[in-house]
């Protein structure tokens, strides 16, 4: 099992990542970011992986429902498939104002000093149930290397997401692949072998 110490660094370099990405918006805030969000409402997205761990530890858990980051994405696709999320992406775009990248910056410093006073132990409510915060920590993990590559990527600079975020990212992926069976395909695709169907996630 991977330490708490590694997952927290892991997200602490996803999240220096995203704030550095944002502070190079400039002022294209209103370009095309991903799908039908423009690049505020993205980041604003993004953003809602720092502020869910500090409202979740606000909202402690009886007990654990949910014990891996690959169940929680699987418990969660319903929910992530839905029309709400494109509206609280909207809505988290706009609550950072008239200085997107500064407030991602002012929440960055705030989330990670109340990560750093944990050990992984805390139980908290997620939209999924209950969760140990080491095993959601690494969900945040992931939508931060994911949705900085977005940002990036819209924004037309390299993808240079950090290698403890990165391989910590990976690993769900390989955790959902392997669990839905669907491991064959990506392992033949990501040796050259063949193509991913059009369309195909472990989401």
């Amino acid at each position: 099992m991977r330490s708490w110490d590694d997952s927290r660094r892991a997200y602490a370099d996803a999240v220096g990542w995203f704030v550095r990405t944002a502070a190079a918006v400039g002022d294209r805030w209103d370009r095309p970011g991903l799908g039908e969000w423009d690049v505020r409402a993205l980041v604003g997205h993004t953003s809602r992986s720092l502020l869910t761990v500090e409202e979740y530890l606000t909202r402690p858990a009886a007990a654990v429902r949910v014990g891996s980051a690959a169940d929680y994405y699987r418990a969660t696709r319903a929910v992530a498939a839905g029309p709400g999320v494109a509206e609280r992406g909207r809505a988290a775009g706009a609550a950072l104002g008239a200085d997107p990248a500064t407030a991602v910056a002012e929440i960055a410093v705030r989330v990670l000093a109340l990560v750093e006073t944990q050990d992984g132990d805390a139980l908290v409510t997620t939209i999924a149930g209950g969760m140990r915060l080491a095993d959601y920590l690494p969900t945040r993990t992931f939508e931060l290397a994911v949705h900085t590559a977005d940002l990036a990527t819209a924004l037309g600079v390299p993808v240079d997401v950090p290698a403890t975020a990165a391989a910590q990212a990976l690993r769900v992926v390989a955790d959902l692949a392997v669990g839905d069976g669907v491991a064959g395909p990506m392992l033949l695709a990501a040796t050259g072998r063949a193509g991913l169907p059009a369309g195909f996630s472990v989401l």
